[in-house]
């Protein structure tokens, strides 16, 4: 069974922990692992190789968490990073065509396992249950989707209505009177104890590649003819090296419709069957369900930690909170059901059944300060980190790590000087024709307008600081040359 992974995102629901180029299923909320990590693992099980599609943005992101976790698993070589596959998408254009587009680069008898990167399982008995039920169906020619029974009247979530493993409709996004129902229904004693009538649609399927595509083809035609163009001019996967990705050009991307596989699909196929589940499963789509995945009946409070050096709170009669803390201390006088989420720049205070307006602060952000938005003071890149220090008018200071035989691209700016200096490992400096070593204390010097290129051709990581001088130093003052990385 092949994984599907998806792997897009926003990262506004979150903010300001996730942001768009660090969406939630990245950033590292338990045990040190990001939720795209704990699926890779909670997958390795069940699936004989994974084909993640993500966007071009997130593609090193992804690959970086990917290989991390396979080399911390006890996994046959099968599972490893070598033999994963990355479908890159230049822009998003929901599920139904990210799933077309991954199925038809494989075998139509191929059972795959479609699943999001940013859930959260806790039962994996359950989940290896379920997902085993699910493929016996799918080998039966069905389109298999996995119904979560349903604690709390949820108004975010849509439902299905199911009779055992038969689908009766799709449920859209209730308010919070239709959703009390669905519960109330569920536990009528007209049940007579059997699976619920209506349970949360979680976002994962299972089914043969060529089944989804012939109902993709007889239910949206158009979705899938688009999606067969913009392979066509796309390499197949047998063909490209194992570090290089399936990549969807830009204008054959924009030319596909954008729907989910839901509405695509799902909701008109007489194909489709439900897998009942109670596997201790969240869509962490809010700070008020990271706090019920945080909270234990000992602490008045649900704490996270995050980072080697992050400070305990202190909390004065206070109680129902949710902290995410860093190296920063934070305290708590006679307060209650508070969200205070502290990340390096900026501070989350909130009332924690307004989870859901975060959407509308990152909304305002965006026209004032869309950085903040955007990017993290610690921004990855292909090549590794770098982290802002300092950010002013007329200059910036940053601290770059560069991992062993990464390369920035080769470039130039039109609006800042740049200085230089090692702190550990040796750089590798390109400035116009020039190349020299560049060891720990010494520095160099690049002229606005000058082509230069940074690299380390070291074992081990290149740590230097970086100070820009000009009237501009903006991110987007980069003009790009030549790039390893097939960035823009």
């Amino acid at each position: 069974m092949i994984n599907i992974l998806l792997s897009g995102g926003s990262g506004t629901r979150l903010w300001p922990l996730s942001r768009t180029k660090l969406p939630k299923q990245f950033v590292r909320l338990f045990d040190n692992q990001s939720l795209y990590q704990k699926t890779l693992e909670r997958n390795a099980p069940l699936c004989h190789s994974t084909l993640v599609v993500t966007n071009t943005e997130q593609y090193f992101l992804a690959l970086d968490h990917l290989q991390e976790t396979y080399a911390s698993l006890n996994t046959p070589s099968h599972l490893t990073p070598h033999t994963s596959r990355f479908l890159l998408e230049p822009i998003g254009r929901n599920t139904a065509p990210a799933i077309a587009l991954a199925c038809l680069t494989l075998d139509p008898d191929d059972i795959v396992f479609v699943t999001t990167s940013d859930h959260l399982v806790k039962d994996q008995a359950a989940y290896e249950n379920a997902v085993n039920q699910a493929k016996t169906l799918a080998e039966q020619g069905y389109l298999v989707t996995f119904g979560i029974q349903p604690t709390y009247p949820e108004t975010g979530f849509g439902y299905i209505e199911a009779n055992g493993n038969n689908v009766k409709s799709f449920k859209e996004k209730p308010n919070l009177a239709t959703a009390q129902s669905y519960l109330t229904a569920n536990t009528s004693p007209l049940t007579n104890g059997t699976s619920p009538i209506y349970l949360w649609n979680s976002g994962m399927f299972c089914f043969k590649a060529g089944t989804f595509l012939t109902e993709l083809k007889k239910h949206s035609p158009e979705i899938h003819q688009a999606c067969e163009q913009a392979l066509s001019f796309t390499p197949h996967a047998s063909h490209l090296t194992q570090r290089e990705a399936i990549r969807i050009p830009h204008d054959l991307m924009q030319k596909i419709p954008e729907d989910s596989i839901d509405y695509a699909v799902m909701e008109k196929s007489d194909k489709v069957k439900v897998i009942p589940c109670d596997m201790g499963w969240s869509d962490l789509g809010s700070f008020d369900a990271l706090y019920d995945e945080t909270k234990t009946n000992e602490q008045p409070n649900a704490v996270l930690l995050r980072g080697q050096n992050a400070q305990q709170p202190i909390s004065i009669d206070s109680q129902n909170n949710l902290i995410v803390a860093r190296d920063r201390q934070i305290a708590l006088i006679d307060v209650e059901d508070l969200l205070v989420i502290d990340t390096s720049d900026a501070i989350l205070i909130s009332k924690k059944d307004s989870s859901q307006k975060v959407k509308q602060v990152v909304s305002e952000i965006k026209k004032h300060k869309p950085e903040l938005a955007e990017i993290h003071r610690v921004a990855h890149r292909p090549w590794g980190t770098y982290e802002v220090l300092v950010d002013t008018e007329g200059y910036k200071v940053k601290r770059i790590v560069v991992k062993p035989n990464g390369r920035l691209s080769l470039q130039k700016h039109y609006h800042r000087n740049e200085h230089w200096i090692v702190v550990s490992g040796t750089a590798t400096v390109t400035v116009d024709q020039e190349t020299k070593l560049v060891r720990p204390n010494e520095s160099t010097y690049i002229k606005m307008g000058q082509v230069h290129r940074l690299e380390n051709d070291g074992k081990i990581d290149l740590v230097m600081i970086e100070v820009q001088v000009g009237e501009y130093t903006g991110e987007d003052d980069i003009v790009r040359i030549e790039d390893i990385y097939a960035r823009n």
